[in-house]
């Protein structure tokens, strides 16, 4: 019986696990969504309005101005000290001569050891995944339509998975756990182990803003009040792992949980990311988010010559005060605008205390009016 091993955040997984999991566990994986164009139609993709159906790309939350926009690409991967990166989309290989640009120039940057995988259909351009491997894709996963989870030699992705079984470069499979279809998802999985598939990853089945109506329209729900993930995904998964466990196979299976994805993966990549581009003004907490003390003026009042005012009344140092001209407002340790708030506001100066995730969209978790 193969030991099925307790991850983190409800995460499972019976070895062989892939270096990437590994990677997104630390936070180390940049996300590059290279496209979110997609030759296929699944009701079940969880891509967002903004990036589903759209050739945009995005280095994690940093939207590229255009494929020549590489500078921010290898400089995210640097904020996040990324040891590989995740090449997803959409579907990589409908834009497979960009997807093989990046993979040349992340390796050439960043050295050999540094991991790529790629997510595809493997419907489109497949002829070409041979040029992405001698540029150094590590491993490439695919994911079949799930009409022909249960009969895949019927597959029309059949031969370009088994062409990448020829060559140098990790094979996998990746799909979400559709709850009732634990036998077609059973049946994929020892057929990946019949022809010497390496890994699978299972996800656990989300709701997005995107995907809401279509899962409903399929009577799925979601699991709990706090919780994007879908009932009875997770169990599904679970049960899948307890069959596999008493089969003599040698793929490994990896069940990724939705907590998993916003509690380790999500978590440790923005914590990576805030202690390289934590200014001293920013306080970064427990959970990796950025702290800090802000004030909006009146419409009348100028930013530079309150922000030299407020230096001078209350002798703050440089470092720990500064103008965000594109949100229009003056940023300050938090320390400091707690002691200062109640005058301020007397000025008609409006002070918060803002939390915000060090990424580069900047969201904001919360904002808290100052004095308290």
């Amino acid at each position: 019986m193969k030991k099925i091993t307790s991850w983190l955040n409800e995460s499972k997984y019976i070895e062989p696990l892939s270096p990437a999991c590994k990677m997104c566990a630390h936070g180390s994986k940049l996300v590059v969504l290279i496209t979110g164009l997609c030759p296929t139609k699944c009701y079940y993709c969880p891509l967002s309005f903004e990036k589903g159906g759209t050739d945009r790309i995005f280095a994690d939350e940093w939207e590229l101005d255009n494929e020549n926009d590489t500078d921010k690409l290898i400089l995210e991967a640097e904020y996040i000290d990324a040891a590989g990166a995740g090449i997803t989309g959409g579907d990589p290989l409908v834009v497979w001569s960009r997807t093989k640009k990046y993979i040349s120039l992340l390796k050439n940057t960043f050295g050999q050891n540094f991991h790529i995988h790629l997510y595809t259909s493997g419907l489109k351009n497949s002829e070409h995944i041979d040029d992405l491997v001698s540029e150094g894709l590590d491993e490439i996963r695919f994911h079949p339509n799930l009409e022909h989870w249960n009969k895949m030699d019927e597959s029309p992705i059949l031969s370009s998975i088994k062409k990448s079984l020829r060559a140098s470069v990790d094979v996998a499979i990746e799909i979400p756990v559709i709850p009732m279809m634990t036998d077609e998802i059973f049946s994929l999985i020892k057929w990946a182990d019949d022809i010497g598939i390496k890994w699978i990853n299972l996800n656990e089945l989300e709701f997005s803003e995107r995907n809401c109506e279509l899962l409903k329209n399929h009577n799925f729900s979601v699991k709990d009040d706090i919780s994007a993930a879908a009932r009875d995904s997770q169990n599904s998964a679970y049960q899948i792992l307890k069959m596999i466990s008493n089969e003599k196979m040698n793929v490994g299976v990896h069940y990724c949980s939705s907590s998993f994805k916003d509690g380790i993966q999500l978590k440790n990549r923005i914590k990576r990311r805030a202690s390289n581009i934590a200014c001293d003004h920013e306080i970064i907490s427990d959970e990796g988010t950025l702290l800090k003390g802000v004030i909006y003026l009146q419409k009348t009042m100028s930013l530079e010559k309150v922000i030299s005012s407020l230096k001078q009344e209350f002798n703050i140092s440089d470092n720990y005060i500064s103008l965000n001209n594109e949100k229009k407002r003056i940023e300050i340790g938090l320390w400091i605008l707690k002691k200062i708030a109640d005058t301020l506001k007397k000025r008609g100066m409006q002070c918060f205390m803002i939390e915000e995730y060090p990424t580069a969209d900047g969201l904001e978790v919360e904002r808290i009016p100052l004095p308290l």
